[in-house]
């Protein structure tokens, strides 16, 4: 298996792409300038109480107040909030702890009002970005994420990700974390770290230590309410987490974005950086690597399979439900067991790549067909299991009940991906009407000569929906021949197709729009 990464920058978003063998796997926006990102660390105010809820509302800057549980405090929360005062009140001079008094862990069954009180400071972190009407989630158990491993202040225990499975490379791994980690910061080895040399792992631990310095000196003199230190954007934040040596291709289309991306490759990956390339194509980037295509046939309501099964996808207010359907996919020599296994085993490859793609969260129930075998039943759910593995957000795959329902519940830490695949005609306005194409071709060569004739342009493209530019470039004597010999230039016609059914414009080869 071959992943690309495609990003595509517009002046108020960037969209990232991953690619699995050409097929869509993932899609992430992120709007330029995000202030509630996951990960980013806060001097959050507390601003109310809540005992009946054993939480608190925090102002962390956003319009709606963040919510802090007290089972998000972490153990070590007195260490925190010790460590919070002291810096602001300026008794404590360093940012390393290793002079600093560790305070006893707080109760696990204790209270917010215990150890919280009205218009307090606290460092916190984000947990979930603003979803619908609510708030960021918070935690004030912060952590700081690297390539090969997760720094935890005011914590002591070294631990390795339960996906390394070689016990000695495990134990190889702790151990060299155990002799290089500052005094009172507890450690988490990443997958990622599994083979990594010394010097790798301890270059990553001195890169997460200077931002850790750059906590301490900012937490001086910020603002309450104010970001302390921001998250990798999505793209490095991808690329720390998922890089690895099957990537073949990351292609960007802007420079600045570029330069960007590069730089962090050298950081991390050097051996990688040529598979970064600036993409200058003509066609926009998703258009070029078909992946508008993929996108519109992946976010409708109804989800086509190649095998000609297909997904029914709702979501309500408690939780999404997916239905899967055969279709007219069904073998006539096999049973009909057979046939709803062999469709359920590739719904469930679907429905995998969905939940990823859409960043679903909370509970998803999923209706697969029906089947009488309990050896299918089991062999389906391992499928699912199987498939939910890739993804990098913790779920819980429940066993198919005996009407076929498979329970998955899946972390939200981000609002749900939703594109509209729907869309009111720009022409009709929902009428069901268009003016004719006879009018709107009077139309596209009216603006033709104004351009040519009054604008003295020398070079024209026209850029237009596929049926349109089949209607001027199709046929033996088609308009474009009859623009050719009327005004003596060859216009150069590039269907496109994001565009809908009635858009065009005009663009000079140097891909400049030309303003009517």
């Amino acid at each position: 298996m071959q992943y690309e990464l495609i990003i595509e920058s517009t002046p108020t978003e960037v969209q990232i792409a991953l690619l699995n063998d050409k097929r869509l796997q993932e899609l992430h926006r992120e709007k330029r300038n995000s202030s509630f990102a996951v990960g980013d660390i806060h001097l959050g105010k507390v601003k109310k109480i809540m005992p009946g809820l054993n939480a608190v509302f925090i102002d962390v800057g956003y319009e709606k107040d963040a919510f802090l549980h007290y089972l998000d405090l972490g153990p070590q929360f007195g260490s925190l909030a010790s460590f919070t005062k002291k810096v602001l009140n300026g008794s404590q001079k360093d940012s390393r702890l290793d002079q600093f008094q560790i305070e006893p862990d707080i109760d696990k069954m204790g209270k917010i009002a215990q150890v919280l009180n009205g218009q307090q400071l606290v460092l916190v972190q984000i947990a979930k970005e603003p979803i619908s009407t609510k708030g960021p989630r918070i935690t004030s158990e912060l952590s700081l994420a690297g390539r090969y491993i997760v720094l935890i202040p005011f914590a002591e225990k070294v631990s390795v990700s339960q996906k390394i499975k070689n016990a000695e490379e495990r134990d190889r791994l702790k151990k060299i974390l155990q002799g290089i980690k500052p005094k009172h910061f507890g450690i988490i080895v990443r997958t990622v770290a599994e083979g990594k040399s010394v010097n790798e792992v301890e270059a990553d631990l001195k890169d997460l230590m200077q931002k850790w310095d750059g906590l301490f000196e900012a937490l001086k003199v910020v603002q309450p309410s104010k970001k302390i230190l921001g998250e990798l954007d999505r793209t490095s934040a991808i690329l720390r987490d998922i890089l690895n040596a099957k990537f073949s291709n990351i292609q960007v289309d802007e420079e600045s974005l570029f330069e960007e991306v590069k730089s962090y490759l050298i950081n991390i990956a050097p051996e990688k950086k040529d598979i970064l390339k600036l993409y200058k194509g003509k066609l926009p980037i998703f258009e070029h690597f078909g992946i508008e295509k993929q996108i519109k046939g992946s976010f409708g309501k109804t989800v086509p399979m190649k095998t000609g099964a297909y997904l029914i996808i709702e979501h309500t207010e408690a939780m999404h439900v997916i239905d899967v359907n055969s279709g007219h996919r069904a073998k006539s020599d096999n049973t009909q067991e057979l046939n709803a296994l062999e469709v359920n085993m590739d719904a469930a490859v679907e429905v995998a790549r969905q939940l990823r793609l859409r960043d679903m969260g909370g509970i998803i129930v999923v209706d697969f067909i029906d089947m009488g075998s309990a050896e299918n039943r089991a062999a389906l759910y391992q499928k699912v299991k199987d498939e939910m593995k890739s993804d990098r957000a913790r779920h819980q795959v429940l066993p198919p009940t005996k009407f076929g329902l498979v329970q998955i519940t899946r972390q939200r830490v981000r609002p749900e991906m939703n594109i509209e695949t729907l869309e009111k005609c720009p022409a009709c306005k929902g009428s069901g009407e268009v003016s004719s194409t006879v009018l709107l071709s009077d139309e596209v060569e009216n603006n033709l000569r104004f351009v040519i004739k009054e604008q003295n342009e020398k070079a024209i493209e026209l850029h237009t929906n596929p049926y349109l530019a089949a209607y001027f470039t199709k046929g033996l004597y088609s308009k474009r021949i009859q623009w050719f010999l009327k005004y003596k230039k060859w216009i150069k016609v590039i269907p496109v197709n994001s565009y809908n059914i009635v858009e065009y414009r005009f663009f000079t080869p140097d891909q400049e729009e030309i303003k009517l």
